[in-house]
């Protein structure tokens, strides 16, 4: 069942976004699924990092471990090391659960320094002034990069296609003459297409094929990261030269560049220097660079000076062949008519479509049933939902702009004052509650907001439920107005 959690990994990413998915989820462990009990234990490494995610993502963790195993309830334990209780209920379900319910160690788990890494002030995390350097030092530089990429994801394990052929063909040239062609090249596409895997096989290929070529693979949000944390402990001289020393930068989802002048403005001399060195630049976004709102026009004209090679929907062949592929690797066996249907049910992108046939095979495998057409049906059933997030998005914010009197524009608009501000919040708490939609989706449709802008909305919502019953009251009565109207 690492599927499983592996599965919950990818869509914490997409809701919560790279950074918390890296400080808070990769450290957690999956102790125990037991379907029959409808029960999970997590075991996180030290008390803050348990009551933090109690405290801050238990009913995220909740909602989508649901819908993964598709049951309506489920009791989910967060344990910390060192505690008796849990210790008990891991040895009753040893002892009295069948093997296929104890789930190893997650491989992802992160060092177990993590503790000695942070400390907090004022419920904020910062890092320590030497987990910085021990990341920039250039002795350990070259150990550390390779732990980047995923192994996985190969051009064996691409499946080519219409949609992603250019893109393919682009990797691929770019690997058998590394900086004389294509640079940079900009991967162009929709969220869950396939960019990351083509940006993870160009690192395998060339690491495979020059060992001592220096690749970094990283994500916008993990780049900028780093930047802030080279500002505050006067670093930035190590991490310009950390990233101009390589011969291969790959930075996934350049379009959260928006609006970060001083990342920028890095970014910008670390293009030129390596550019000028003929070393090797591969970018993605799933913005065209000239649509890319609050980025600077040098930049802009800098991502496209290269090759920019997009990405499409697959076509229903493709699909098929894909889930197809992924079936193969994961060990499940899919008929050519459940193959067909799912293909068929998933019209958005690669990833949703990997994503449900791990919660069939899930499904399969712990009901100890074989994959058959109806099963399918039955387990994709509330994908329908996915079809209407447009409209309930929609409809949701038209009941909330006429309740509170504030026009949909307000809602959308950058204003900030106290009435609109607050609407906005609990506007972001109805959308997540009462749709399937990612945090990303829910803030690109009120005014392109980022995904960490609408977490902070929904977590200060939640604070108030708690604390003042009118209120809780007030949301009850407009979720009944919502889903009644």
């Amino acid at each position: 069942m690492q599927l499983i959690w592996e599965e919950f990994l990818k869509i914490i990413k997409e809701e919560a976004g790279t950074q918390v998915l890296e400080t808070w989820f990769k450290i957690l462990t999956l102790k125990v699924l037991d379907a029959q009990n409808k029960t999970i234990i997590l075991q996180a490494p030290n008390k803050f990092v348990c009551d933090w995610i109690q405290n801050h993502y238990i009913n995220l963790i909740r909602t989508h471990l649901k819908r993964l195993l598709n049951v309506q309830e489920i009791k989910i334990i967060i344990s910390c090391e060192k505690n008796e209780e849990i210790d008990k209920q891991l040895n009753f379900y040893n002892k009295n659960t069948v093997a296929r319910n104890i789930i190893p160690a997650s491989s992802l788990r992160q060092n177990s320094n993590f503790k000695e890494n942070i400390f907090t002030k004022n419920n904020s995390i910062i890092l320590r002034k030497n987990s910085y350097i021990s990341h920039t030092n250039s002795r350990t530089f070259k150990k550390r990069e390779v732990q980047n990429f995923n192994a996985a994801y190969t051009f064996d394990s691409f499946i080519v296609g219409p949609n992603n052929s250019l893109a393919h063909a682009a990797a691929w040239a770019i690997c058998q003459n590394l900086g004389n062609v294509y640079n940079p090249l900009l991967i162009y596409g929709g969220t869950g297409l396939g960019k990351t895997h083509l940006m993870h096989a160009i690192c395998n290929e060339i690491k495979k094929n020059n060992p001592n070529y220096v690749v970094n693979y990283q994500t916008t949000d993990r780049f900028t990261t780093e930047f802030i944390n080279s500002i505050r402990y006067d670093k930035t001289n190590l991490f310009k030269e950390k990233y101009t020393k390589l011969d291969l930068l790959l930075l996934d989802d350049v379009q959260f560049l928006s609006n970060k002048e001083q990342t920028q403005e890095i970014f910008f001399h670390i293009f030129n220097l390596l550019h000028e060195r003929k070393k090797q630049i591969i970018l993605s976004s799933d913005t065209f660079p000239s649509e890319i709102g609050g980025l600077q026009n040098r930049l802009k004209s800098r991502l496209e000076w290269g090759l920019i090679a997009d990405i499409q929907t697959p076509d229903l062949e493709t699909k098929i062949a894909i889930l197809q592929r992924k079936a193969e690797l994961h060990s499940i066996y899919l008929s050519q008519d459940v193959a067909n249907f799912i293909a068929q049910k998933i019209t958005s992108n690669i990833r949703e479509l990997e994503g449900a046939l791990i919660r069939v095979g899930a499904f399969a495998t712990l009901t100890n049933k074989k994959i058959t057409l109806e099963i399918a049906q039955k387990i994709l059933l509330n994908l329908e939902q996915g079809k209407k997030e447009g409209v309930m998005l929609d409809k949701i914010l038209k009941i909330i702009s006429k309740n509170y009197k504030i026009s949909i524009n307000d809602l959308k608009s950058k204003k900030r004052n106290q009435d609109i501000a607050n609407v906005r919040q609990i506007t972001f708490y109805m959308m997540k509650k009462l749709s399937y939609c990612s945090l990303q989706s829910i803030g690109e449709f009120v005014g392109n907001r980022d995904h960490s802008t609408v977490l902070h909305s929904i977590s200060k919502v939640e604070n108030t439920l708690k604390n003042d019953s009118a209120v809780a009251q007030k949301l009850k009565d407009l979720e009944q107005r919502i889903l009644t109207s």
